[in-house]
């Protein structure tokens, strides 16, 4: 073996993989999660059938998919405990319940209604982790407009009209985007073509 090949095998025995992200599927219909653990080939799939299960796996989680509707713990408690203990993982909330004002208050990134695809649950997960190296601010902005495009989407005009909790969202979305216009014009092309795209 001659010293350039032994070179070789010493770069390659240094460089260690990287680490698979992290997703928690939790439903307390194992069908669905087994579905969702298939469906995310090339991430580390966590599964949890209840509410008090999840919460035991959180550490090192990125993405959490949280159904709304279960029994015990449901998925509005789930998520404002973990966000009580400080975990800052990305949440969708992936469930069969429309989106009502309830949702104004809850922390959670993205919303699916079931049924979902493979294509769009993993599409969803993608944009999730590349919400983890923006300004918390930035990724708040993200939330709050898919929100109110939730709303805007699934709820008459009129049940939102003179809403409080609806124009504190619209108020909330304004003092975000202040706040992150010089943020956003420090992005480079591909970072800010992604917001947008979210946004």
């Amino acid at each position: 073996m001659t010293a350039t090949s032994d070179r070789v095998d010493a770069d390659d025995a240094d460089e260690t993989p990287e680490p698979e992200p992290v997703v928690l599927a939790v439903d307390d219909e194992p069908r669905v999660t087994q579905a969702f653990a298939l469906w995310l080939d090339g991430y580390d799939v966590r599964t949890a059938q209840s509410g008090e299960e999840a919460l035991e796996l959180l550490d090192g989680v990125d993405v959490v998919l949280l159904d709304r509707q279960m029994p015990g713990m449901d998925g509005g408690e789930v998520l404002a405990e973990l966000r009580d203990r400080g975990y800052d993982c990305r949440v969708a909330m992936v469930t069969g319940v429309a989106p009502k004002l309830d949702l104004v208050d809850m922390a959670f990134d993205d919303y699916l209604e079931k049924p979902v695809d493979p294509d769009d649950l993993t599409e969803t997960v993608e944009q999730l982790l590349s919400r983890g190296d923006y300004d918390e601010r930035i990724t708040e902005l993200l939330s709050v407009t898919r929100k109110i495009e939730l709303l805007r989407s699934e709820r008459p005009k009129a049940e939102l009209t003179d809403d409080e909790e609806f124009e504190s969202l619209l108020a909330e979305r304004e003092r975000l985007e202040s706040e992150t216009d010089e943020l956003l014009a420090d992005l480079g092309p591909e970072e800010f073509a992604q917001i947008m795209s979210d946004l």
